[in-house]
């Protein structure tokens, strides 16, 4: 069986429903300058640029960067830059799947060893576009000098392509970029290009080049959503490679669902074209309502659900949704806790509707999602995502929300020490230890050490190192968590699960 590539389409496009651009595709400008080239990029920015081709929209391709010695160059080389996309999921209780070939990238560059090639394309003018994810650690300032070959750091490198296409250009007004990061960071456009200028500063660039950044470059903040595993399990792939008659060494799987939400205008509406192809892209002048729907019912829910899942024996996500009792307790939490108590203006249908598409991908069967995953840094988590829409629960009700109150004891009893090796800590549950993956470890097992679990609870719920906040004030009934934790190391969690959701039922 033979690698995909360019030779292969032909075959693909006459015996099989996935899609594939036709030839023409070869010859689009390129208009998009990428930093990385891992499986999320490629399942969702370059997604809909590949969709936006094929349907005569956007007609550019994508000049991807590797900043790393990670992964294989050669597999792009090998196989044209074509990559086949397996997405995968329920829409509204339907089984939804779709198989695409993506032609969007057209060359990847090594930073480490085509350093040159990357500056020369700061001066072809139909590339107005720059897109990265260097995950949230790339959004960092560090000293850096733009002459180095390479810079050390993104923002250093992104520095040094803007200063070349300054350079190029002559400083011109409509050679400016539009820049849009996809790290999971609050305002990542506008952090990144704080950054920017701070490196700017410090390379001692010329005042009429900073007013440009600012002036004649559109950083745009965005919100990303889908998961996206990446290569599929062996079995899978081969699966997939038998139906369609190629092998694929960047083969990656996605669920169906995609979001990308963009803050622009209108010059960020036109030059971002490939919108148009699909309604998973939206640009708007203010994106926050995306943000918190996904924040609190998306991520806030992964919060609270991940220690009550792991705790009661669940690896993935849809091993849990398919237990009744923690699918009660999920949609409940969702529907009728997060969702009234989004702390932003939001039309109460707009937050039911979205919970009610979270919990669809909850249940999509096709993608092994584990709950220990989500489980790292769990107490910066539940402050970001978690407690901001519990203050406002007890603002409007004037009580403690229940549901987000026993996966509070839930957090309690994940983050309590079975064994400390060196600085490392670790929980007990069905007969094998887990890591506790969170700068909190070392107060817990203090914590844990108190006389009785009512002066524990009592100490830790009035800690605003925890919470942000001292939560007595808000209605947390100390009894009820006291009880959620007496029944997990008595009976187990998923008893005390039981318990929790029969207390809840008749509350």
């Amino acid at each position: 069986m033979n690698h995909l590539f360019k030779e292969t389409l032909r075959t693909v496009r006459k015996e099989s429903t996935v899609g594939v651009a036709d030839d023409s595709v070869f010859q689009l400008p390129e208009k998009v300058l990428q930093f990385g080239t891992g499986a999320f990029l490629r399942g969702l920015p370059d997604y809909f640029i590949d969709k936006a081709n094929r349907e005569g929209v956007f007609n550019g391709r994508i000049v991807a960067v590797k900043s790393t010695d990670q992964g294989d160059l050669k597999a792009f080389e090998r196989q044209d830059n074509l990559y086949t996309i397996s997405s995968k999921g329920i829409v509204e209780g339907e089984l939804i799947e779709e198989t695409v070939i993506s032609s969007a990238i057209s060359r990847v560059l090594s930073a480490k060893t085509q350093w040159s090639l990357v500056l020369d394309l700061a001066k072809n003018p139909a590339i107005t576009i720059v897109i990265s994810n260097t995950t949230e650690l790339g959004i960092q300032l560090v000293q850096d000098d733009i002459y180095q070959w390479p810079p050390i750091s993104f923002p250093g490198k992104l520095l040094a392509f803007l200063y070349a296409r300054y350079v190029a250009f002559g400083g011109s007004e409509e050679h400016g970029m539009v820049i849009v990061t996809t790290e999971l960071i609050a305002d990542n456009g506008k952090k990144l290009e704080s950054i920017i200028l701070e490196l700017a500063h410090r390379n001692g660039l010329e005042s009429h080049f900073i007013d440009w950044i600012e002036q004649c470059n559109s950083f745009c903040n965005s919100l990303v959503d889908r998961i996206v595993p990446g290569r599929p399990d062996e079995r899978s792939k081969k699966k997939i490679e038998e139906e369609l008659g190629y092998e694929d060494d960047l083969m990656i799987s996605t669920e169906y669902y995609r979001l990308w939400a963009i803050e622009g205008d209108d010059r960020v509406k036109n030059i971002l074209s490939f919108y148009k192809a699909d309604s998973g892209v939206v640009i708007e002048p203010d994106i926050e309502r995306y943000r918190e729907l996904k924040l609190r019912l998306l991520n806030g829910a992964h919060t609270l659900g991940a220690g009550l899942a792991h705790l009661c024996g669940f690896g993935t996500v849809i091993q849990a949704m398919e237990n009744p009792a923690f699918n009660a307790f999920l949609s409940a939490l969702m529907e009728t806790e997060i969702a009234p108590a989004i702390p932003y203006a939001l039309a109460p249908q707009e937050a039911l509707n979205f919970s009610r598409l979270v919990l669809d991908r909850f249940r999509n069967p096709y993608i092994e999602h584990k709950w220990l995953s989500i489980t790292p840094n769990y107490t910066a988590k539940l402050q970001s995502r978690v407690i901001p829409a519990f203050l406002q629960y007890f603002k409007i009700f004037e009580t403690a929300p229940p549901y987000m109150s026993y996966g509070l004891a839930i957090y309690i009893h994940f983050m309590k020490p079975a064994k400390k090796d060196q600085d490392r800590y670790y929980g007990f549950c069905h007969g094998s230890y887990y890591l506790i993956q969170d700068p909190r470890a070392a107060y817990f097992h203090q914590k844990w050490q108190m006389r009785s679990l009512s002066q524990m609870v009592h100490a830790i719920l009035r800690d605003p190192f925890i919470w942000g906040k001292d939560l007595s004030k808000f209605g947390v009934s100390e009894d009820n968590i006291v009880f959620y934790l007496e029944t997990i190391k008595n009976k187990g969690a998923l008893t005390s699960l039981s318990a929790f959701l029969n207390k809840a039922e008749y509350a």
